[in-house]
Order: C-alpha cells, then structure tokens, then sequence
C-alpha cells in the first residue's frame, strides 16, 4: 500500500523526524496539496497519519511502520547497486543478525576488475592500508604477495589480523613457511584459522575501506568485488569478523 506511492512514502519518510506543517511537506515533495491530500488521506484512514491545524504527524502505528521501513529501503537501496550481482553470488556466509544490518553497507561499488588485473590485490585497498592503524581479513586463499604485504604494514606500525581455513594453513606450512616465520616473530601479526566452513573468498578491511569477495552460485570464483567506505560498513565489518573469530583458534607458530 505504503510504496504503490512515491508520494505517500515520501511524506510518511518526512514525518519520521517529527510533525510538519502541510506546507513543508508541499515544498520538501515538491509537489502541491491538491496531487497530495489524496494520498495523506489514504495515510490518514489507515491510521499512519493524523493532522490538527493543517499539522500532520505520524500515529503510534505510523512510527512503528516507519521505523521499520527504513532499514528496509536502505537495504533495497543497497541492492539496486547492482542486483544481478547479489543475486549471483553466494552470501550464505552473513549471519542473519547481519543480513538484517545490510542496510548499514550503505553506497557500494562493484569492482569489475579488468583481465590484466584480475590476479592483483585491489590496490585501492592496499593503499589505504598503509595508511591504517590496523588490517583484518577473512581469506580463504593464499596469495604470494601476501607477506611482503603484511610485512609492511606491521613496519607501519598496522597491527595485522588474518583469519584462514586449515587447508590454506597447510599450503603455508608446506611452500611458504621461512616467509611466514618471520611474520609470527612480530607481534603485530595475529594469525588464526576457523574450523566453520568459509563459504566466501575474502572479507577485508581497515580504517577506510571495506572489500568483500563473494563466491559465485554455481561455485565459479571470480574476480569482482564489493568495495564500501563509510564507517556504518566499517562497523558492519568488525562485527562479521568478530562473528567468524569466535570459531577461529590463534595460531602463533608455523
């Protein structure tokens, strides 16, 4: 009923941050009263809306609907990024307390990235790294720039926290090991591996930026991305790696 009208979801939007008189809502709408009365009035027998005075506020019920709407708009708008994306690729790995918080990705970008590229780490994140006070990341594969890219943010003064399966444990132990010796003798490294299937290829962020790397449906692995920057995705992010971090044990030599 709400979002059959731009005009009725606007004004109930409008009238979340408190009563308005009809002509601030005629101006904030950019519309005129005899376009919009129809449609307060359909507010109003719903019991979402009431006036005295030509002043129009949200009933009890009104708020309730509206501070539920929201969130939900917000998440819509999210996915109308790009909604072939998300409906292409697996996000079984988001806990549903999460899901209900996708609201809080806000304007994300889908990165594409080109052939010659495909096999580099985004350099967008790479360079705000160095420039953070910290690195965490959900990985679910090992690539060979890794150490000398860990390396150099801990000599930054970053604190590096990096959560892997046991299978990529086992390919550091048997191919990689004098490299990621020297990165558990600092202490800024903070190495763990989770024992609940990671149903994703990466998860990274640090003070600016946040990337999430998702499988595909039909399991094909891809190099496109999901890349957010406003601190609400931050916080996202701590939470879903605090999530999987609880099921993940710290490892402290190789």
């Amino acid at each position: 009923m709400i979002c059959k009208s731009e005009k009725r979801k606007g004004a109930l939007l409008l009238l979340q941050d408190g009563a308005k008189e009809m002509e601030d809502i005629l101006g904030s709408l950019d519309t005129n009263r005899q376009a919009l009365l129809p449609q307060i009035r359909i507010l109003e027998e719903h019991y979402l809306v009431n006036h005295q005075n030509d002043v129009y506020k949200l009933t009890t019920i009104g708020k309730l609907l509206v501070d539920e709407m929201v969130p939900l708009l917000d998440i819509i708008e999210v996915l109308d990024i790009d909604i072939d994306y998300w409906g292409s690729h697996q996000f079984g790995f988001i806990p549903s307390h999460l899901l209900k918080r996708m609201n809080e990705l806000q304007k994300c970008e889908i990165i594409r990235p080109s052939h010659t590229d495909i096999h580099d780490l985004n350099k967008t994140v790479m360079k705000t790294s160095f420039k953070s006070e910290f690195q965490r990341a959900i990985c679910t594969f090992y690539h060979p720039d890794f150490p000398e890219f860990f390396s150099g943010l801990m000599q930054n003064n970053a604190d590096v926290y990096f959560i892997t399966t046991p299978e990529v444990l086992d390919k550091l132990k048997a191919e990689r090991i004098v490299e990621f010796e020297k990165l558990f003798k600092n202490k800024r490294f903070h190495f763990y591996v989770c024992f609940v299937k990671l149903n994703l290829l990466a998860i990274v962020f640090n003070n600016y930026h946040l990337l999430i790397r998702p499988l595909k449906h039909d399991g094909e692995i891809d190099s496109s991305h999901i890349l957010c920057s406003n601190p609400t995705a931050l916080e996202w992010a701590n939470d879903l790696f605090e999530y999987y971090l609880k099921d993940s044990t710290r490892i402290t030599e190789i």
